[in-house]
């Protein structure tokens, strides 16, 4: 199985961007799937995961209100809408996949067996 992720690029502040994830080579029905950060001179953060029901698992703090999750069993793909941008934002966002569950928790990078190769998103002040 492997993660395709894709949709970044630059944004002025307050704008909007839709990262897609997509899963190929297998049958991929993953328990939970999530996005991560990793922002310039900082460690890779949770940003938020979805459960295979379509339920949000959890997301973090900073991306409250900003950011929402969707996956499309059907289409092996997840999706993460970004609204209000900010600088902060800017990271490369890599999407990541658990495949069985229930897992300990949906912030631990361990907890997933999967990782697309991340994109860029870059938000101008």
């Amino acid at each position: 199985v492997q993660l395709q992720a894709s949709g970044g690029g630059l944004v002025k502040t307050g704008g909007s961007l839709r990262l897609s994830c997509v899963a190929s080579g297998g049958t991929f029905s993953p328990y939970v799937m999530a996005w991560f950060r990793q922002a310039p001179g900082k460690e890779r953060e949770f940003v938020i995961a979805i459960r295979r029901s379509g339920g949000t698992a959890d997301y973090a703090n900073s991306v409250k209100g900003r950011f929402t999750i969707s996956r499309d069993n059907a289409k092996n793909a997840v999706d993460l809408q970004l609204d209000s941008l900010k600088p902060e934002d800017t990271a490369v966002y890599y999407c990541a996949a658990a495949m069985s569950g229930p897992i300990g928790s949906s912030r631990r990078e361990s907890e997933y067996a999967y990782w697309g190769l991340g994109t860029q998103v870059t938000v101008s002040s």
